[in-house]
């Protein structure tokens, strides 16, 4: 066990967190979308730490953050299609699975296996300052224990991995509060995960609707597993009516909910308070309990709400 450090988001928290994550340490750090995990993704230990310190499956690859497309072009290899996408939508929630570019110099555990990379250019701000004063791209899934439900908060971070990492910079709640939309250009595109960029912003730029094909045995990109984001009450989605017992997060009117991931019906702000709410509920129900979630819609963020809530409640190996 280790002191983890909690850190704050001015010049000397960054140039501390930098300074750590050169030396091949582990430091979380708030995007617009949750908290990633940070280690350097050209230093093999750092990265073997990341899968360590989440205990993370070996064969699940690594998004790795950049901080413009210059960086992201050292990386992997784009084409007409991709930039378009990364022009649209960099900075912000969405990562590319491109193909790896020869002599990138990452760690071959950043990609697990394959000859592609993830990569994202995030918007928040201390993400951007932090990139730019490490000099280094940065593999960086969630800051949480695999499988369990992804931080927005500093203190998300150090309920899960506190004493197994260096430290975590405190830049607040994330405002997106899903993870990035993951995309693999192609034709046609293919959608690996739902996010925080909805499927309708992607129909605009590419013109066409992204397939969704994923391989939960061999995942291609984060997030493709079949059981993730769980909390450690059982967890029964479309209620609208719950049982005895239930903890029951509503959404829109739902009078008698324990909870509300948007009492006015808006999936905005329940992809905001997802994992929040999720956590709260999880209190609440106990370890034992169950937790009833009512349904929400499959437009904009809530294709993505719905593809975190059908992972959180599937069967746990």
């Amino acid at each position: 066990m280790i002191t983890t450090l909690r850190l704050l988001p001015d010049a000397d928290g960054i140039a501390r967190s930098a300074a750590i994550l050169k030396d091949g340490g582990l430091v979380a750090f708030p995007t617009e979308t949750v908290y990633g995990l940070g280690g350097a993704a050209t230093i093999d230990s750092a990265v073997q730490g990341i899968y360590a310190a989440k205990r993370r499956p070996g064969h699940n690859p690594l998004i790795v953050h950049v901080p413009d497309l210059v960086a992201a072009e050292k990386l992997a290899v784009f084409d007409e299609q991709s930039r378009r996408l990364a022009h649209a939508f960099w900075p912000g929630p969405m990562t590319l699975v491109l193909p790896l570019r020869a002599g990138a110099g990452l760690s071959q555990h950043v990609t697990a296996g394959h000859s592609s990379v993830a990569l994202r250019i995030p918007a928040h701000p201390v993400a951007q300052q932090l990139l730019r004063a490490t000099g280094l791209p940065l593999a960086a899934p969630s800051a949480n224990p695999s499988g369990r439900i992804s931080p927005t908060t500093a203190r998300h971070v150090l309920d899960g991995l506190s004493g197994r990492i260096a430290a975590v910079l405190d830049g607040g709640p994330c405002t997106v509060g899903v993870e990035s939309t993951i995309i693999a250009p192609g034709t046609p595109a293919r959608l690996l995960r739902p996010g925080g960029i909805p499927i309708e912003a992607l129909e605009l730029v590419l013109g066409h609707t992204p397939s969704r094909t994923a391989d939960a045995a061999r995942p291609l990109a984060p997030g493709q597993l079949a059981s993730h984001y769980a909390p450690d009450a059982a967890l029964r989605l479309n209620v609208t009516t719950p049982n005895a017992g239930e903890i029951w997060i509503g959404f829109g009117p739902c009078p008698g909910a324990a909870l509300s991931l948007s009492a006015s019906g808006d999936v905005t702000e329940a992809a905001t308070c997802l994992f929040d709410i999720l956590r709260q509920a999880d209190a609440l129900a106990g370890p034992a309990g169950h937790i009833a979630v009512a349904p929400v819609p499959l437009t904009g963020l809530g294709l993505a709400i719905n593809d975190r809530l059908i992972r959180a409640a599937a069967p746990r190996g």
